[in-house]
């Protein structure tokens, strides 16, 4: 069963809107949710969707590299560093085309439970183990979608699947930079 949950990442009701609608925008967030606030990353699908004129894993794929790449350097820049997350963007949504139909959803609604949902998130060009688990959380707690043994792959800790307001998101990113502050001393 499908959930209504909120999605509240960018503080723009407009990009939450469309993370929500389109399962490629998700996608796409996770992929630029690096060096960069969780809010820029989020907000960048619903720009480069208007940049591009709509947002189609297809579409992207067979772009000319070079284009793509001028559309994230476009001011403002969709990514601190455009050249790059162009470039994964682009290998993200070639795997999408080929192994998916184009269909972003296909990767957590044709998993038969959660250990091939993980393999398959893992198998995404700029999916790490930690984005994957977040996504995991986020697949279930903010699109309903759980597939069996979910919670195995899900964070313990509080993630972006746990935002479901504005307040939410301001102590979710409170207390990761407390934790990144944390290890920074542990490490020092």
């Amino acid at each position: 069963m499908a959930s209504t949950a909120p999605i509240h990442f960018t503080g723009d009701p407009a990009a939450d809107a469309f993370l929500r609608a389109s399962p490629l925008a998700l996608t796409i967030g996770f992929v630029l949710d690096q060096q960069v606030p969780v809010q820029k990353a989020f907000s960048s699908p619903l720009e480069l969707s208007r940049r591009l004129g709509g947002l189609d894993a297809n579409e992207i794929a067979a772009l000319d590299p070079g284009q793509l790449e001028d559309v994230f350097r476009a001011k403002p820049a969709l990514h601190r560093f455009p050249a790059a997350m162009a470039r994964r963007v682009q290998e993200l949504c070639a795997v999408l085309a080929g192994e998916y139909g184009g269909e972003a959803a296909a990767v957590w609604t044709g998993a038969r439970d959660a250990a091939e949902l993980n393999r398959r998130l893992l198998a995404l060009p700029g999916i790490g183990e930690l984005k994957a688990r977040t996504m995991v959380g986020v697949i279930a707690k903010r699109l309903g979608v759980r597939p069996d043994g979910w919670e195995a792959f899900a964070p313990a800790h509080r993630s972006l699947g746990d935002v479901d307001s504005p307040e939410a998101l301001a102590a979710y990113q409170a207390a990761k930079r407390a934790h990144k502050a944390a290890q920074r001393a542990g490490g020092a």
